[in-house]
């Protein structure tokens, strides 16, 4: 097994055992609902709150792109919209939310060459490489935030789609010979999914955790539309409640 597939397996651990310690830090039933002053977690779910606050990331590319590496920072920001919907151990609140990001990076193998064959011709030429620069924007956070008695944590789940612009052409392009189809694109998409906690620090205020699997394609906009196919992302945030 990968370090990567270790490391994908573990953040999902921790996430699912985040709901059995949501329980574990509960006061008695008989109080969650008639404590809000000491419940930041019931005050949160009660007033439908909004969100925001900075966030950062790190992230490492899976199987063939094992070698590409993330970092990125930002700002998140989200609004529960839905009283508790009741579904059993799914039961909880829809919260949609979304994520700007002014600094995007990408490090991946320095340039180097590569041969390959066209027509039945072999040809040895550069492949572009490096740290790539960006921007990025997750217009669309679909968040379940889970029914929990605890006063400190609470897990959701996520699914997000995002854009990304980069100043070059990414991931790195083959510079096949003159007049051969063969760029990417400097505009890629983020489909993305995964889970987390908040943890509240007091009324108001939790630092999060959160846990993506994020795929990169540019959806064929260029000649070529290699992508990263798979990547896992580890994000921390502190936000603010209102």
């Amino acid at each position: 097994m990968t370090s990567n597939v270790k490391l994908l397996l573990a953040a999902l651990c921790v996430v699912m055992a985040s709901s059995v310690l949501a329980q574990s830090d509960a006061k008695p039933v008989a109080n969650a609902g008639n404590d809000l002053a000491d419940n930041p977690v019931a005050q949160v779910r009660n007033a439908r709150s909004w969100s925001y606050g900075p966030i950062a990331n790190w992230g490492t590319g899976v199987g063939n792109r094992s070698d590409f590496k993330f970092f990125f920072a930002g700002a998140h920001v989200g609004k529960v919209l839905t009283p508790v919907l009741h579904a059993g151990i799914l039961s909880g609140q829809f919260e949609y939310g979304g994520d700007i990001i002014p600094f995007w990076q990408s490090y991946t193998p320095a340039p180097h060459d590569i041969t390959f064959v066209v027509d039945g011709i072999t040809y040895t030429e550069k492949v572009g490489g490096g740290t790539y620069t960006g921007v990025s924007v997750v217009p669309v956070i679909f968040r379940w935030n889970f029914l929990t008695k605890s006063r400190r944590i609470q897990p959701w789940f996520q699914a997000a789609g995002g854009l990304i612009y980069t100043t070059h052409k990414y991931p790195p392009e083959v510079l096949v010979p003159h007049g051969t189809p063969g760029g990417t694109s400097v505009w890629n998409f983020s489909p993305q999914g995964g889970g987390g906690v908040h943890y509240f620090l007091r009324s108001g205020r939790s630092i999060d955790l959160g846990v993506n699997g994020v795929h990169i394609s540019s959806a064929s906009l260029g000649d070529r539309n290699p992508g990263v196919n798979a990547s896992v992302q580890v994000q921390v945030g502190y936000t603010f409640w209102k």
